[in-house]
């Protein structure tokens, strides 16, 4: 039988294991490099996992940003340039990019401390990771304050996206299998996922079935 974990046995637990334990619960979560730069070009990296789709027409993404209690680069660098890039991270460089966790000073660019390469696009006001296999050009939106705990919900308008067109099926989905991606569990924990199948519009009066069989063990 599974353990019953109430509000109140969450409440009680120790800060850093109740972090952990929360952050577990989502699964797995992409690993993405947001780059950002300020006014002066100076760029930033950093790893964010809270990045979700919000819409297809008009394209937007977005992502969760924690309290702007104190200095956290990114959001002020968004929030001076309203421009900034989702970099997928590929499952061999998985340990650099969590690297630009680490808390570097304003005038330290994790592009340089943690082994990655910007590009840059001449029209577009936001470095891009060059080792991304699947890297996002996005416009600031809006950014919204979550009242419940202060964090910072940022959308953003795709504007570009830098992918192999091979990787992109006939009916426009990405095939992620081909890009071989890290994902994360947790705040610390990185994974190589792989796919199951890919499955028909689902409809009441029909079965399930698999367009496509990515494992045939399954």
């Amino acid at each position: 039988m599974n353990q019953i974990y109430t509000s109140e046995t969450i409440n009680d637990m120790p800060q850093r294991y109740r972090a952990n334990f929360i952050n577990s619960l989502s699964g797995y979560k992409s690993a993405n490099l947001i780059g950002t730069c300020n006014g002066s070009r100076h760029t930033n990296l950093a790893i964010v996992t809270s990045v979700f789709h919000v819409g297809a027409n008009p394209p937007l993404m977005g992502m969760l940003m924690r309290p702007h209690t104190v200095t956290r680069d990114t959001l002020g660098n968004i929030k001076e340039q309203g421009y900034f890039t989702i970099n997928a991270v590929p499952v061999n460089l998985y340990a650099q990019a969590h690297q630009t966790s680490a808390r570097y000073t304003p005038e330290q660019s994790e592009f340089d401390h943690c082994g990655f390469r910007p590009h840059w696009q001449d029209d577009f006001a936001a470095p891009f990771v060059a080792e991304s296999p699947m890297a996002i050009g996005l416009r600031l939106e809006t950014i919204q304050k979550i009242e419940a705990n202060q964090t910072e919900l940022v959308i953003g308008r795709i504007e570009r996206v830098l992918l192999c067109e091979q990787a992109v099926e006939e009916d426009g989905t990405i095939d992620i299998s081909q890009l071989s991606l890290a994902c994360v569990s947790g705040l610390d924990t990185y994974h190589q996922a792989s796919g199951i199948a890919k499955m028909a519009y689902a409809k009441p009066d029909k079965a399930p079935t698999a367009l496509k069989l990515f494992n045939t063990d399954q």
